[in-house]
């Protein structure tokens, strides 16, 4: 039992690395987005010449920023849930809704990162991502994969999370996801 227990720990300590680094990714699209459309309002009312790329730049930089934070929201478990109340459910409720909403999860990512990367017949050639990369963006010189690729990442991602939600049930009442609680100094 030990080495599944281990194996839950790195796992929920590679979910808490992926979610940190999601949400650097999230505010950097998100500041990239309003850059982007404060240099329109500018451009287009002050120097009347607006440029044709920053709408592009800021709809593609939100996409980014929505994937992100939605795979560190199903982390936290701070997304929309149908039932809120199995969040604080304890023992083998917890566990039923764990899986269950593992389950739900994963049928829905695994679908949408299988497309991503295999089109009809199993060819990768026609899968999502193959397709952007033969693709321009309208006003920017950049490959559509440069943005397309935020969906499998992020639904990569959430899958990291699932199994780490999943190995948390071995782990009991560990949390392993927080830094230890050390007792405080009796002098201060």
């Amino acid at each position: 039992m030990s080495a599944i227990r281990s194996i839950a720990r790195g796992l929920d300590r590679l979910s808490v690395q992926l979610c940190r680094l999601g949400l650097v990714i999230a505010v950097l699209a998100v500041l990239v987005m309003l850059a982007a459309a404060a240099w329109q309002v500018i451009a287009r009312y002050l120097l009347a010449q607006p440029p044709i790329w920053t709408e592009e730049l800021a709809r593609f930089s939100m996409v980014w920023a929505g994937l992100m934070g939605a795979s560190c929201a199903f982390r936290l478990k701070a997304d929309p849930t149908l039932f809120p109340e199995a969040l604080k459910a304890t023992g083998a409720v917890d566990a039923v809704a764990t899986l269950i909403r593992s389950a739900g999860a994963l049928i829905f990512v695994s679908v949408t990162i299988w497309f991503s990367l295999f089109g009809p017949g199993m060819n990768p050639a026609r899968g999502y991502i193959a397709r952007l990369a033969g693709r321009q963006a309208e006003t920017m010189d950049v490959p559509m994969l440069v943005f397309g690729i935020a969906i499998p990442i992020a639904f990569s991602f959430i899958v990291i999370h699932v199994l780490a939600d999943i190995g948390r049930l071995f782990l009991g009442g560990e949390n392993p996801e927080r830094e230890p609680q050390t007792e405080p100094d009796p002098a201060t």
